[in-house]
């Protein structure tokens, strides 16, 4: 469902800005603008995951350091997602209008941030590979895609772009469903996964939702 929400925000927004909506209108459906329905979504996706993360954290203190950067980096990210643009300045201000530039630029940036979560779960393999590979693929949407919608708004206009535009955001966006539901694997896992797969011995740690049944009051699930 997640995902189809994704999608579809991108979606309308791609058709407000092909049809030449009305400017207000056009920046609220916006797939890029700061604070648009598109970007608050996906910056309310990784903020759900840094709460989960942070609960995590103080759920299983063997693994407290791990969820706690996860936790500390899903925050940064929805910060700047929801409407910063002080990255986009910065990167401009040293790199310019070249997309290969601001590219070299910033997929170092994306690649030390990835790169400081994999040295810090290199004893556990636990959650390591699920987290990193969609935090990796939000980083290669939001940075390689990224240079790609500028390269292709300079060579083939505003339409280009758009659909460019469109890929990006989308693929952040899906990358940032994936993420939650990486992050919800490892601290709530008995919200996402099918009864009977929670067998881990971290499980017992892990966070509790109450389950309601017909006829009865809720009560939390061992």
């Amino acid at each position: 469902m997640l995902a189809g929400i994704a999608v579809t925000l991108e979606l309308v927004g791609y058709l407000t800005r092909v049809t030449g909506a009305a400017p207000s209108l056009a920046r609220t459906l916006s797939m890029d603008a700061p604070f648009s329905l598109a970007r608050l979504f996906v910056a309310g996706l990784f903020a759900a995951a840094a709460v989960a993360a942070g609960l995590g954290a103080g759920r299983m203190p063997g693994r407290r350091t791990w969820w706690t950067a996860v936790a500390v980096i899903a925050a940064g990210i929805a910060t700047v997602k929801a409407g910063g643009d002080v990255h986009v300045t910065f990167v401009r201000a040293v790199a310019g209008s070249d997309p290969l530039r601001g590219l070299l630029f910033s997929a170092p940036l994306a690649l030390a941030a990835v790169g400081w979560l994999w040295w810090l779960s290199r004893h556990e393999r636990r959650d390591r590979r699920r987290v990193l590979s969609c935090l990796g693929a939000y980083a290669f949407a939001s940075v390689v895609l990224s240079a790609v919608s500028a390269f292709a708004a300079q060579q083939w206009g505003a339409r280009g772009g758009a659909a460019a535009t469109f890929v990006e955001e989308s693929g952040e966006a899906l990358a940032g469903v994936a993420f939650l539901v990486a992050v919800l694997i490892g601290v709530a896992p008995r919200l996402v996964l099918p009864a009977g797969w929670t067998r881990r011995t971290d499980d017992a740690h892990s966070l509790e939702l109450p389950v309601v049944q017909p006829g009865r009051a809720a009560e939390t699930g061992r």
